[in-house]
């Protein structure tokens, strides 16, 4: 079969968890604010759900940091905000400091 040059599978749910608890991770740092590792597992698990449900869109638009920033910004930046209570635009802005869009 044909396939194209650049094309790879798609990530495992293990690999999916993992990324997103590591740029929740990176995300609190730049915080520099505690959150309860509840609050912590809560998000991390919205996350994930999130990335699953829109798997194959994130999946297509990997190389493209910016457009993937934007998404988490509209998707979860503001319900991950309202759970930890800090301010919507200082995550948007840590989220991205971490994750590099």
């Amino acid at each position: 079969m044909f396939q194209e040059k650049h094309s790879s599978a798609l990530p495992t749910p293990r690999s999916i968890r993992r990324t997103c608890s590591n740029e929740l991770y990176r995300t609190l740092k730049r915080l520099k604010r505690h959150v309860p590792a509840a609050l912590v597992r809560q998000a991390e698990e919205l996350y994930y759900k999130r990335v699953i449900g829109h798997l194959i869109w994130i999946a297509e638009n990997r190389s493209n940091r910016k457009l993937l920033a934007d998404w988490w910004d509209q998707e979860i930046c503001g319900d991950i905000a309202e759970l930890w209570g800090v301010d919507r635009d200082r995550l948007s802005k840590a989220f991205r400091d971490a994750f590099g869009g």
